[in-house]
C-alpha cells in the first residue's frame, strides 16, 4: 500500500517530521509492506452487493498490527476508573508518537483525532499522532459505511483547530 494524500492538522506534518523522523519513516515502511491485494477476503452479505469480494478490515488490521509490532510499536490501554473492564486503547505507540489505523465508521475517525489522541496526550503517553485511513476509492471496495480520508479532511478543515488539539497527520492510503 501507499500514502496517497496527507493532511496536517495543527502543524502535525512539521511537528512529527522534526520530532519523530525515524518513527515517521517506520510508519511509511509499515504501510508499504501491507499488500492490499492480499486482503480482498470478505464476502459481502449486504443487499447492495451480495457475494462481492471486499477488502477485510479485520484482516487489514491484523496485517498492520504484525508490521508495527515487528518494528517495536505496541498498543497501550488506559483502564478507566468505572465500569467492568472499561478502557481506552491506542493502536500503536512508540517514543510518544501515537498511531491509529481506522477502517471503521466515520465517528471513530473523528473520535480518534478529536478526543482519544488528546486524552492520551493529556495523560502523558503521546506528544503527537498519526491517523491512517483509506482513501474513498479504497473505502468503496469495503463494506458500506466505512469512512475515508476525504471526509475527515473536510471536517477538520471546516472545524478548524481547537486549543486542546494536538499535532496530527491524517494519512490517506490505497493500494
Amino acid at each position: 500500500m501507499r500514502v496517497v494524500e496527507e493532511f496536517s492538522h495543527k502543524g502535525g506534518k512539521k511537528f512529527i517530521s522534526d520530532n519523530f523522523p525515524g518513527e515517521l519513516e517506520e510508519i511509511y515502511k509499515v504501510i508499504s509492506r501491507v499488500d492490499l491485494n492480499n486482503y480482498r477476503t470478505k464476502v459481502s452479505r449486504e443487499k447492495t452487493m451480495p457475494g462481492t469480494m471486499l477488502y477485510s478490515p479485520i484482516e487489514l488490521n491484523k496485517a498492520f498490527k504484525r508490521e508495527f509490532e515487528s518494528l517495536g510499536w505496541s498498543s497501550y490501554r488506559i483502564v478507566l476508573p468505572f465500569g467492568n473492564g472499561a478502557f481506552r486503547e491506542m493502536d500503536f505507540i512508540k517514543n510518544k508518537l501515537g498511531v491509529e489505523v481506522q477502517f471503521g465508521k466515520y465517528a471513530f475517525m473523528a473520535y480518534n483525532v478529536c478526543a482519544k489522541m488528546t486524552i492520551f496526550h493529556n495523560k502523558g503517553f503521546i506528544d503527537a499522532g498519526v491517523e491512517i485511513v483509506p482513501m474513498k476509492r479504497m473505502a468503496d471496495e469495503m463494506s458500506t459505511g466505512v469512512s475515508y480520508f476525504e471526509q475527515i479532511r473536510w471536517d477538520l478543515e471546516a472545524r478548524g483547530v481547537a486549543d486542546i488539539d494536538i499535532p496530527v497527520i491524517i494519512m490517506g492510503i490505497d493500494g
